[in-house]
């Protein structure tokens, strides 16, 4: 049975895609591998989004050169967030560039392209798009809005992944119900902004024409089973047409979290700059005032909430006092968690019109003092939970470098505010609910003591 191995960068939505991706090459016959070595089709799902991104699938081309001279029937394919730019650039290094849209169709692709990879008769039968859609482990990954319409001046989505569209909810419930049947203890809705989700309903027992992001919330919470709902990543403002306003509103979706027993109380809210101008520049439709505002709403209805964010340091023209506001920013706020990137240039974009004035060392700079920062907080943060108990969902384990302790296998799991807690156990405890006592805390994590190896789905800390 030929085999394959898939190479993911990027966001959680590419990892979603990945995993379809690895369900229609299992469809039309292909073994997925655990490593590189004597594969016979490696796939490549990228990210254009950083130009870092982009460098780390440049450094892979001559790790394949050299794969093929060992296995002269390798074949490579691309795929994922590809700027017009990049796709014509790596054209020539992979034997195939596809469209992730364009899934369904890869059977035919790969076929009539790949004389020499035996694919199984089945693959012309591939039509479902439900088949896509199986999950492949206890958390599971679901898209629900696919591409922006946003044109933040630094950013190629709208270019790579196109116009805003959201799935039908029907698509998505009836999703989310075979993963819950089939074990999944950890339901991902994603989007590049999923507070931007609608749908329209016809049937007589919704109120409303209009499922939201809040009411599609609550639907999937009415699932029975024992399961959380997570969701990324949320824009601090809305919208600006009328329509927006009035299908969702910030107040209808903290309230729905706060109310909904199967929703985690974590929020990823992206504020790019702490500075009003700097996000002028940016095309984020909101000032700082009103993103402090919003986290006030958030923390008085979920006293518990863990918040991370994303910011942009160096940003074309962000001077030192600028930046001094976003440093205002991350110790007012106190997050818990924070993705701290350096500006990089990107075509198409409107910013790639601007001198990129800060230079490399000084964007170093400015990341580590957030870093620092952020450092401090997330473990004053992480303090509280000492002595606690909390639920956590347990997804990986490795054995302890002190083998001749009772204990010897030492687990990692998040709870429902997204933090790493890392104990140990002699028992087979991934993809299970368990209770952890808190004894230490980290700036990035916590360590607990085992209490109880199996429970269910609690709402609070005890």
């Amino acid at each position: 049975m030929p085999k394959y191995f898939i190479i993911t960068f990027g966001c959680q939505m590419n990892k979603s895609d990945s995993e379809r991706i690895a369900s229609v090459l299992k469809k039309i016959g292909l073994k997925s591998s655990p490593t590189i070595k004597g594969v016979d089709l490696i796939v490549v799902n990228m990210c254009s989004v950083r130009q870092s991104a982009v460098d780390r699938v440049w450094g892979l081309i001559p790790k394949f050169q050299k794969l093929k001279l060992e296995n002269p029937q390798l074949k490579t394919v691309l795929t994922g967030c590809i700027l017009s730019q990049d796709k014509r650039k790596f054209r020539e290094k992979f034997d195939l560039i596809l469209s992730i849209k364009d899934l369904p169709r890869w059977p035919n692709y790969l076929q009539s392209q790949f004389k020499t990879l035996p694919l199984s008769p089945s693959c012309f039968d591939f039509n479902s798009k439900t088949e896509l859609k199986s999950p492949s482990n206890f958390s599971v990954l679901i898209p629900i809005i696919i591409g922006c319409n946003n044109f933040c001046s630094y950013c190629v989505i709208p270019y790579t992944r196109g116009p805003e569209i959201s799935r039908p909810w029907q698509e998505i419930v009836k999703e989310a119900k075979k993963a819950i049947r089939k074990g999944a203890k950890e339901i991902w809705l994603l989007g590049q902004n999923v507070n931007r989700y609608y749908s329209k309903s016809k049937l007589k027992a919704q109120k409303s024409k209009i499922i939201n992001f809040a009411k599609l919330l609550k639907i999937i919470n009415d699932i029975p089973g024992d399961f959380w709902i997570r969701f990324t990543s949320s824009h601090p403002k809305p919208g600006t047409k009328v329509s927006d306003r009035k299908n969702f509103s910030w107040d209808e979706l903290i309230k729905t979290i706060a109310d909904c027993k199967k929703v985690t109380e974590y929020i990823n809210l992206p504020v790019q700059s702490g500075d009003d101008e700097i996000l002028k520049r940016m095309n984020r439709p909101y000032t700082v005032a009103q993103y402090k505002n919003l986290i006030k709403k958030i923390r008085k209805a979920i006293p518990n909430v863990c918040l991370s964010t994303d910011v942009i340091v160096g940003f074309p023209g962000e001077t030192e006092k600028q930046f001094e506001n976003t440093v205002k920013l991350f110790k007012e706020i106190k997050f818990d968690m924070a993705y701290i990137a350096e500006y990089s240039p990107r075509p198409q974009t409107a910013a790639f019109k601007l001198e990129d004035s800060v230079p490399k060392k000084e964007k170093e700079r400015r990341r580590k003092a957030l870093t620092e920062i952020l450092k401090k907080t997330a473990l004053e943060n992480n303090q509280k939970y000492i002595g606690k108990t909390t639920v956590v969902l347990v997804d990986s384990v490795k054995q302890s470098k002190s083998h001749s302790s009772s204990s010897n296998f030492v687990y990692l799991g998040k709870n429902r505010t997204y933090k790493t807690v890392k104990f140990q156990s002699q028992k087979e405890l991934v993809g299970k609910f368990v209770k952890v006592k808190i004894i230490e805390a980290l700036p990035w994590g916590l360590k607990g003591k085992l209490i109880l190896s199996e429970t269910n789905n609690k709402k609070f800390l005890a």
